[in-house]
């Protein structure tokens, strides 16, 4: 187990609910790319295979959580995704 990969699952961890709120509360996607998520995922994936095939431990769990907050994060793009300005700047 890598403590520096571990530090950087947090602080993706951290990031990804941070995200996904300011997306809820704004509902807006201007800025976002859903291409850019998509690789976060694909590399996601990639970590969780390592760790199943090759040295599972607790940071595999990392992984799983942040793929969650990911996926929600991408959930609220796909629905907000033809907002691209923020509700209350269209409202003024």
């Amino acid at each position: 187990m890598s403590v520096f990969e571990a530090g950087m699952m947090v602080c993706f961890g951290i990031s990804w609910p941070i995200a996904a709120y300011k997306t809820y509360q704004s509902k807006c996607v201007g800025g976002k790319s859903i291409h850019f998520s998509l690789l976060i995922l694909l590399g996601y994936i990639c970590g969780i295979t390592h760790k199943i095939l090759n040295s599972m431990d607790w940071v595999f769990w990392l992984y799983i959580l942040n793929t969650a907050f990911l996926l929600v994060d991408m959930a609220l793009y796909w629905k907000y995704r033809h907002n691209k300005v923020p509700v209350t700047e269209v409202a003024d």
